[in-house]
């Protein structure tokens, strides 16, 4: 298992187009990932889920990922987050 804290830099937060890329990497895996926030947890391969989180720029919020790919999963976000999801 491993689980990493990311900051929201985007202006608009976790809107539309980051959380379908962040879903997008999270589908892609063999491995269970969860989005965590302020204690709750939210199921990062859920478009519905990741959007009800309503992360804001300068929230802090932990990806966990555990199983067979997670290595390679936490890459993925941490690609993304280190590239404000291309914006």
């Amino acid at each position: 298992m491993l689980e990493r804290q990311f900051t929201i830099n985007n202006e608009q937060g976790l809107h539309a187009r980051p959380a379908s890329l962040l879903v997008q990497a999270a589908s892609q895996s063999k491995s269970s990932v969860l989005l965590i926030k302020e204690g709750k947890e939210y199921n990062a391969k859920s478009i519905l889920g990741i959007m009800s989180v309503g992360a804001k720029k300068g929230d802090r919020i932990t990806i966990r990922t555990d199983g067979p790919d997670e290595i390679e999963t936490d890459a993925k976000f941490e690609a993304l987050f280190k590239g404000n999801f291309g914006e």
